[in-house]
C-alpha cells in the first residue's frame, strides 16, 4: 500500500499536476486530491484505485520505497545515494 504523502511526493517528482496524475490513471481528479490529503495508510480509496495510482506513477519512474508503517518513501527509478 501506498500513503497520500508518498503520492504527493512522487507527483513532485515527476513535476505532474493532480489532473495529470488523474488522466493517466483514468480516475477523478477529486478522488487523486482526496488519496493526496491523508497522511498514512490510505483507507479512503479503494485498492484498485490505489494500485492504478501507483502503477502510473511507476509507470512516470517512480520508485516506492519502505512501508505506510516503515520510512515510507519514493525516489526516481534508477537513482542511488552514493558518497
Amino acid at each position: 500500500m501506498i500513503t497520500g504523502m508518498q503520492v504527493r511526493a512522487a507527483k513532485a517528482l515527476l513535476n505532474w499536476s493532480g489532473a495529470q496524475l488523474a488522466d493517466k490513471t483514468g480516475v477523478g481528479l477529486s478522488t487523486v486530491r482526496r488519496v493526496e490529503g491523508c497522511d498514512g495508510l490510505l483507507e479512503t480509496a479503494s485498492v484498485k484505485v490505489l494500485q492504478a495510482i501507483q502503477a502510473a506513477l511507476e509507470s512516470g519512474g517512480v520508485e516506492f520505497i519502505g512501508t505506510p508503517e516503515d520510512r515510507p518513501g519514493v525516489r526516481l527509478k534508477g537513482s542511488s545515494i552514493s558518497n
